[in-house]
């Protein structure tokens, strides 16, 4: 099928008639079949007993607070309010700066300074551990001791830590000094006899 030149005209008039149509068929659509899109028209009503030059309107339904009149009284009376805020600028993000309230100069009294009395240094909590001699090492080795605390027994040397808070810091043949790590204290442990 051929479209010739007198049928172009034809289909593009046809075109145009379209695009026009169904946009106005769709917008007239819900009012052909009983439901509105459209805000329904407001009811005008003027009372018989108006005395100014202009008819008073008033529009009810929903609306009805709303008054689109412009009333020059009201819009005088804005412009003379001036407006008394702060003295903060809305526009700049810097805090106001305060002034120092201006208060009477009083003489300084010297404070007669109280001796700081001097703390008496707390008594530690005693090292529980026992001393019971020497292990056996072969030669060239570092000195090995047993130390107990309650029913477990170790065999330790000297920089070595026991139970997480001591630690041996010297051995001698007669005593072990020990080290309360936790309250940076030393103790001498005297060798005791089992």
């Amino acid at each position: 099928m051929k479209i010739g030149a007198e049928n172009r005209k034809q289909v593009i008039a046809m075109v145009v008639l379209l695009t026009i149509a169904i946009p106005l068929a769709i917008y007239e659509l819900p009012s052909i079949m009983g439901t509105s899109s459209a805000a329904p028209p407001a009811t005008v009503s003027t009372p018989t007993t108006s005395t100014a030059s202009r008819p008073s309107r008033r529009i009810q339904g929903q609306d009805a607070k709303i008054d689109p009149r412009f009333r020059k009284d009201i819009f005088e009376a804005s412009q003379n309010i001036k407006y008394e805020g702060g003295s903060r600028n809305i526009f700049v993000m810097e805090a106001p700066k305060i002034e120092a309230p201006i208060a009477p100069v009083k003489n300084p009294t010297p404070a007669v300074a109280t001796p700081t009395p001097i703390p008496t240094p707390t008594p530690y909590p005693p090292i529980n551990l026992t001393y019971y001699g020497f292990a056996t090492s072969p030669p060239g080795e570092p000195k090995r001791v047993f130390i107990a605390q309650g029913d477990h027994v170790f065999v330790v040397k000297q920089g070595d830590f026991i139970a997480r808070q001591y630690r041996v810091v010297q051995i001698a043949p007669n005593s072990v000094m020990i080290e309360d790590v936790l309250h940076n204290y030393r103790q001498s442990i005297p060798l005791t006899a089992r």
